[in-house]
């Protein structure tokens, strides 16, 4: 059931986006050692940065995580309430 708070109340598929941010900080560390040694600093530097963003979204993700079933619901949680009322 749609109540229209979706973007306030959504939640995250955190443990899918914990395996993509794993799976990303592996191409992001190969890909800066690969760039690294074929002599192509821009490029690994590009990389190094996008190592530091996808460790900085990983550290969120296991903050989240650890947080409990407010940001990782189980099916036993129920989805949150719809509003009980509207605003013009």
């Amino acid at each position: 059931m749609r109540t229209g708070s979706e973007p306030t109340t959504a939640r995250s598929a955190l443990r899918l986006r914990l395996w993509l941010s794993v799976w990303g900080l592996i191409w992001a560390i190969a890909g800066t050692a690969a760039f690294a040694l074929a002599g192509r600093p821009g490029w690994a530097a590009a990389c190094g940065v996008l190592w530091l963003i996808v460790t900085a979204d990983l550290t969120m993700i296991l903050r989240h995580i650890h947080q409990g079933s407010h940001w990782q619901p189980g099916r036993d949680v129920p989805p949150y309430r719809p509003p009980e009322h509207r605003h013009p």
